[in-house]
């Protein structure tokens, strides 16, 4: 068993209701599915709120849970999201954040983590891994870890991190957890420079005409 992951462009349109056009995204979101074989019943989306002051929480998701948020409303809010079951894929809406696709290859367990400026100022790099790690007794240098393309620090700099990259951030959290340098794959894509991907930090400074949200979406199988 192995890790797949799907990251959706502008051209798929936005997996997130932006204009409450909900039915929009819905349809957006199961086109992709669709696209990717990926039955839409099978997968949870991963939506989380910013109406608290805590930016990592995690939540474990089973096959009561495949559906919610595709085919019926959403109810997981989380900051990170764990499936140990084949073929239940979770699909995670972005901005400009990190979406990182966590996997234990040993114990086939598959964890994808929101990771923003939110959660990164509470190093929820750290804490995402170390949920692992009481949750399951893995060893941290086993997993792979592979980042979703976000915003570079030349539009996005972290000011709390002396105005370094979200990349940047996560790696180096992620490794002070345990996790080996050469087991984690960054993205080289720049969502505030790639049109391809949609950036809400640059529709909100004007440089963008579409606001939107694209999506990884990470499945065993």
């Amino acid at each position: 068993m192995q890790t797949h992951i799907f990251i959706s462009t502008v051209s798929d349109g936005s997996m997130k209701s932006v204009l409450n056009n909900h039915n929009v995204a819905r349809r957006n979101r199961i086109r992709f599915l669709d696209k990717q074989l990926i039955p839409p019943s099978e997968t949870t989306l991963h939506t989380l709120s910013y109406t608290g002051d805590d930016y990592c929480r995690y939540k474990i998701v089973d096959t009561t849970t495949k559906g919610d948020g595709i085919v019926r409303h959403a109810t997981i809010d989380a900051d990170a999201v764990v499936t140990i079951t084949p073929n239940h894929a979770i699909l995670l809406p972005l901005a400009d954040c990190v979406g990182a696709v966590i996997y234990h290859p040993i114990k086939n367990i598959l964890m994808v983590s929101h990771l923003g400026r939110h959660n990164l100022e509470q190093f929820g790099g750290t804490k995402c891994i170390q949920y692992l790690i009481d949750q399951y007794s893995i060893t941290p240098s086993e997993l792979i870890v592979q980042l979703s393309p976000s915003a570079g620090s030349d539009a996005y700099p972290l000011f709390a991190f002396n105005n370094r990259s979200l990349q940047d951030v996560a790696i180096e959290q992620i490794t002070a957890a345990g996790v080996l340098s050469a087991n984690i794959t960054p993205s080289t894509i720049d969502t505030t420079k790639n049109r391809k991907y949609f950036s809400h930090s640059e529709f909100l400074k004007g440089n963008r005409k579409t606001d939107g949200r694209f999506a990884i979406v990470a499945v065993l199988r």
